[in-house]
């Protein structure tokens, strides 16, 4: 397996984090960007149905695990030495930024005395470090224990939608985008998190609108994409973890070239050099 670009990032950082304070993840979709003004109504299937949503999820997955069976996350753990502990799960929880902590919680509150509620005192003590204690090797292994309880899939999933999903397919939606532009940002905002900071998905977009209108402004899809693409390679080059820039360049940029603004299979891309595709 390919180091996963977004956990690598983590690794380029670590140095930052020692002299800044790690924050949570969490954010609503306000915060993620501004509202777009005008409302449009979309023809199409959005990415927030079922099967557009596992393409999505799959997409994704080649990038960031060189795979597209993007179920096989939900047990996947590890300290990669970024400073944040553990990463672990199908979008990079951490137990020194919170995220992995208010996903516990979002378990125990599903499944109160499930095998990880005992870790919550922990991981309420190791927020805001890099500290095992009172997690390690019994951790690791009771969070593959888990991750078979479809409760904590779902858990999973509903902090993934929370942070990342919901608000990227809504911003795009009042922005007037079909099920590509959603899946754009949605891509965005998993690998440069939420927020309104340079680097940030919603710094991209708002550099992408300082260079063209979106469709609820009366601009042209497939101009504003591309302005929005742009936008993000530029941050994407300054972190040696996001140079390669392929899932833009040999991945949403083939389809956007293609006006699949629908996000329809068959669908026939690159990542890194690798070849993936789905059918139907």
């Amino acid at each position: 397996m390919r180091p996963q670009p977004r956990r690598a990032l983590r690794i380029a950082i670590a140095a930052a984090l020692v002299a800044a304070p790690l924050t949570v993840a969490a954010t609503s979709a306000a915060e993620a960007a501004p509202a777009a003004a005008t409302s449009v109504r979309l023809s199409g299937v959005g990415l927030d149905d079922p099967h557009k949503k596992d393409i999505a999820m799959q997409l994704v997955s080649s990038a960031e695990n060189s795979s597209l069976d993007w179920k096989a996350q939900y047990k996947y753990i590890e300290d990669i030495g970024d400073g944040r502990g553990y990463t672990a799960g199908i979008i990079g929880f951490c137990s020194g930024t919170g995220d992995m902590l208010e996903l516990v919680q979002h378990y125990t509150d599903i499944k109160p005395g499930n095998i990880l509620a005992k870790y919550l005192p922990a991981l309420k003590k190791v927020n805001g470090s890099d500290s095992h204690a009172g997690l390690g090797s019994p951790f690791v292994k009771d969070w593959a224990t888990a991750a078979k309880d479809p409760a904590f899939q779902q858990a999973q999933n509903d902090e993934r939608d929370r942070v990342y999903f919901n608000p990227a397919v809504n911003q795009a939606k009042a922005d007037g985008l079909r099920a590509l532009g959603q899946f754009i940002y949605y891509d965005a905002i998993v690998m440069h998190g939420p927020g309104s900071g340079s680097d940030s998905f919603g710094g991209i977009r708002a550099a992408a609108m300082k260079k063209a209108r979106t469709p609820a402004q009366g601009g042209d899809e497939a101009t504003y994409l591309k302005a929005f693409l742009d936008a993000r390679k530029v941050v994407m080059k300054k972190e040696e973890a996001h140079s390669d820039t392929s899932r833009v360049d040999t991945e949403q940029s083939v389809f956007l070239n293609a006006r699949n603004f629908d996000l329809n299979p068959p669908l026939k891309w690159k990542v890194y050099g690798d070849s993936y595709s789905i059918d139907s």
